[in-house]
């Protein structure tokens, strides 16, 4: 027999909502403050009136089934939408104690978050972040489900659920740990080269993105196409020597003289402030490429989303300026 909404306990969905996110009867618990006993009962209701398991207990926690897969983004953004309705929309940053939740790899991390640190502890001194990895989960699934508040990235598609901003643009450079005064194709192609790529090869991307829900992410983190261009006719080619998931042990590889690494402009005079590295500039042209903070749609009018917005724009105005100039 189909469920009839109005006769539908809305606590049932709120347990729903925090197994979902915590896989665990015993965490939801203590998020909506219920005994497991009592939060257990509510999930058995649920799957009668349901008809569907929902979760199904692994080794490995609760596991959705494939309705509650479909169902969980609804429920997020009908008790989300509930939650506005009666709660108050002031949002005052001195003297909240909110935890925001941005995904983020390291290279957007490094760039962006002491200023954006510098911002909480001047005028949001008890607002907590939390930054969780972009790459290696369901990037949209989680923005859907509400788990993530903005993600930092270069987006080559938004499905239309999703709004963005701007943050900061970026081409490619070198970085050695030997100064050069130019580089030329010829001298590039007799080095070792140290590049990042968040797993794309493993995962089917496309022109070094990664497709999930709709949503596609930049996950090859040099300008491949550029640097193939650039050597196509040329009788040696570079040595990719080496291919990293992440950003932050480059200056360390480089003490090794032989290698060079392609790096973000930003990223690579974030570098040089801290480490004996030096930047060069590419011999060839590389795509010029957008970091944007994403987020839900359903958050649009929120007084504390927007608050975040603001905050991550301020945060990178100074890239912005460099970029522009």
């Amino acid at each position: 027999m189909p469920v009839s909404f109005s006769s539908l306990d809305l606590n049932l969905l709120r347990v729903f909502d925090a197994v979902m996110e915590e896989r665990s009867v015993l965490r939801a618990s203590q998020k909506v403050f219920l005994s497991q006993s009592a939060v257990s009962h509510s999930l058995a209701r649920l799957r009668e009136l349901l008809e569907d398991e929902l979760f199904v207990r692994t080794a490995s926690g609760m596991q959705p089934t494939a309705r509650a897969l479909a169902m969980a983004p609804l429920v997020r953004s009908a008790l989300k939408s509930l939650e506005s309705a009666i709660e108050s929309p002031t949002f005052v940053p001195a003297t909240s104690t909110r935890t925001f939740t941005i995904a983020a790899n390291d290279f957007t991390t490094m760039i962006v978050a002491p200023r954006l640190l510098q911002i909480l502890k001047a005028e949001a001194p008890l607002v907590d972040i939390v930054i969780r990895p972009v790459t290696r989960i369901d990037l949209a699934e989680q923005i859907d489900l509400g788990r993530i508040d903005a993600a930092l990235g270069t987006f080559s598609a938004l499905p239309q659920r999703f709004a963005s901003d701007l943050l900061f643009a970026y081409d490619d450079v070198l970085i050695t740990s030997q100064s050069h005064d130019r580089i030329t194709t010829d001298i590039l192609s007799q080095m070792s080269i140290v590049v990042v790529s968040f797993g794309g090869e493993q995962e089917g991307a496309v022109d070094g993105f990664i497709s999930e829900r709709g949503l596609a992410r930049r996950s090859e983190m040099y300008d491949r196409a550029a640097f193939e261009r650039a050597f196509a006719t040329a009788e040696r080619v570079p040595r990719i020597a080496v291919s990293l998931p992440h950003f932050l042990v480059l200056p360390a590889l480089l003490e090794d003289s032989s290698l060079a690494a392609i790096a973000p402009r930003p990223l690579a005079a974030a570098f040089a402030r801290i480490h004996p590295v030096s930047i060069c500039e590419l011999p060839y042209a590389t795509a010029r490429l957008e970091v944007r903070a994403l987020w839900h749609e359903r958050h649009r009018g929120d007084a504390s989303q927007d608050w975040l917005h603001g905050l991550l724009r301020r945060a990178t105005e100074h890239l912005r300026e460099t970029t522009a100039g």
